[in-house]
């Protein structure tokens, strides 16, 4: 048997006619004997033709996901004039949906890996959580849609990237009764700000673990029960001067946090950024 040549053609990456092409492949017992050649991003009529000629002198399968029209027309008229074998992953796909929905297909090459404005918010939003961070910068608490309050353990780090991840800023605040409130706090919209709590059980046991986890003993300061007593009557009386609103975490999966501190955001007034927003 000759060796197997399969031309890969695409106007954007190719990687998914590529992977069919494999997934097809692996259902015969070729080992070597074969050879995919992956051409991405083809998108004028004079480099296509180039390509389908190579294909031809190798006598080649051609395999292709090109929507751009121009280029799709092209390729069928070659392969049917050079009877040369070839196989259209991307049309009969669309005409089913096109079909099922009564919508034409856009046509458009690499719509999917476009970079929208949803994924730039999105990197700006994490960028901004890492960087303001567990109060390592006071001035983010002007700039964030949100600002999370409260003691070490009631979440507000893995909070903050959650919400990130929903395009939010988030800067979180830990309270510590040794150390004062950035004053920054009370030069805020206090709609801003949602403050945090966990149960004294609770907070005992993460804290335990945590200091366990960084090979410490459980029984220091910052895991005793009189300690997080005082840090969460601390914390109450900064959240009740605030104003804000708390939600006790110890109950709560991240993601049921995250949907009631959007939910008071859009009782607020504020904007929710979603993926879909224009």
């Amino acid at each position: 048997m000759d060796n197997l040549v399969i031309y890969v053609i695409s106007d954007s990456v190719g990687e998914t006619a590529q992977q069919v092409t494999k997934a097809a492949i692996s259902q015969f017992q070729l080992k070597d004997d074969y050879e995919i050649r992956r051409f991405p991003y083809v998108v004028e009529v004079n480099f296509l033709e180039e390509i389908l000629k190579s294909a031809k002198e190798e006598n080649a399968i051609v395999i292709y996901t090109l929507v751009e029209n121009e280029l799709l027309t092209f390729t069928e008229n070659y392969c049917s004039k050079e009877n040369l074998s070839c196989v259209d992953l991307m049309t009969p796909i669309l005409k089913q949906i096109a079909s099922k929905i009564g919508v034409k297909p856009r046509r458009e090459p690499g719509i999917i890996r476009k970079l929208d404005e949803s994924y730039f918010k999105r990197v700006e939003a994490i960028e901004f959580a890492v960087k303001y961070d567990d109060g390592k910068d006071p001035r983010g608490i002007l700039q964030a849609d949100i600002i999370l309050l409260g003691i070490s353990r009631t979440s507000k780090t893995p909070l903050s990237m959650y919400l990130a991840n929903k395009n939010i800023k988030v800067a979180n605040v830990p309270l510590v009764p040794e150390i004062p409130i950035p004053k920054e706090v009370f030069e805020i919209n206090q709609k801003k700000i949602i403050g945090l709590t966990n149960t004294p059980e609770k907070l005992n046991q993460i804290r335990q673990e945590r200091l366990k986890a960084l090979g410490l003993s459980s029984n220091a300061n910052y895991a005793k029960f009189d300690r997080i007593l005082q840090e969460l009557d601390y914390s109450d009386k900064i959240m009740k001067k605030v104003g804000c609103p708390v939600i006790d975490v110890s109950s709560k999966a991240i993601e049921e946090t995250a949907g009631i501190i959007m939910d008071i955001m859009k009782e607020n007034g504020l904007k929710v950024f979603r993926d879909n927003d224009k």
